[in-house]
């Protein structure tokens, strides 16, 4: 009963809560860095809050597809896949921007953390986190698993209990099964 009552809970038959077999080391490597960028997401907004900023940066959005284009092939990448996987990335980053300020419009106030600078600081790290999300797509893309979508529904269920940061993990990834 207990190990029934286990397997309904965390969504599959008794391998545990903590990791599922169907997720591939070159998946979770990959989500891992979509991670990172989507940590990234809360200093943006603040910049933006302090700054009264809109979410929406067309401009800087363009130079990243640009850029992330550019970079493909020396990964060996489709540009286009390149380009879609990156505007996902935006977008979900976008997502969290503005979940954040509307949680700090309501309380009328944004929380008392240490500030970044968006040029010096958080940007150079976003063009890190892009070659790092290149190669890792590289990886991903030479041996995708076999029903890629299910083993990306088991990775994303794992890796967070918070509803907007696991829909920003779905946007993140929409196209990511879409090889070539």
């Amino acid at each position: 009963m207990r190990a029934t009552i286990l397997a309904l809970t965390c969504g599959f038959a008794l391998s545990g809560c903590a990791t599922s077999p169907s997720v591939t080391p070159t998946l979770d490597q990959l989500l891992a860095t979509i991670d990172r960028r989507l940590d990234l997401a809360e200093a943006v907004a603040l910049h933006k809050w302090d700054h009264q900023q809109p979410v929406q940066a067309s401009v800087r959005e363009q130079q990243v597809l640009l850029g992330a284009r550019q970079a493909a092939v020396a990964h060996h990448l489709d540009p286009a896949r390149v380009e879609a996987f990156f505007a996902d990335q935006i977008e979900a980053n976008k997502l969290l921007q503005y979940h954040l300020l509307d949680t700090w419009h309501r309380a009328r106030k944004a929380p008392a953390l240490p500030r970044r600078d968006l040029a010096s600081e958080v940007r150079p790290e976003l063009d890190l986190l892009q070659e790092q999300l290149l190669s890792a797509l590289a990886r991903f893309d030479q041996t995708p698993p076999d029903n890629c979508a299910n083993h990306l529904a088991d990775a994303l269920q794992q890796r967070t209990q918070d509803t907007t940061r696991h829909l920003a993990l779905v946007r993140a990834s929409a196209q990511l099964c879409k090889l070539r």
